[in-house]
């Protein structure tokens, strides 16, 4: 491994998807528990300096697991009780 290369926080899939959904509690979410999907990615993309590879798998792997559900337009991701359920 080159010493030069810093080791990136969000390349494991379930490190992303756990952010994902620490950032999406985090937002008091509008109409029907709806979240923009700005509001996630903007963070991860943008503050915390993930990847867009990184933050898709971490999505697809928050929507896999059933923590999020991403609504068929792809605007909007709503955080589901099973998600609420490991923050607590």
């Amino acid at each position: 491994m080159n010493k030069f290369v810093q080791p990136r926080p969000y390349a494991d899939p379930e490190i992303a998807a756990r952010k994902l959904v620490e950032i999406a509690h985090a937002f008091t979410p509008i109409q029907d528990g709806r979240i923009y999907i700005e509001v996630i990615n903007a963070p991860m993309l943008f503050q915390l300096k993930a990847t867009s590879a990184e933050y898709k798998a971490g999505l697809d792997l928050a929507i896999a697991e059933g923590w999020l559900e991403l609504h068929e337009s792809g605007t909007f991701v709503r955080l589901t009780q099973g998600a609420r359920d490991q923050l607590a």
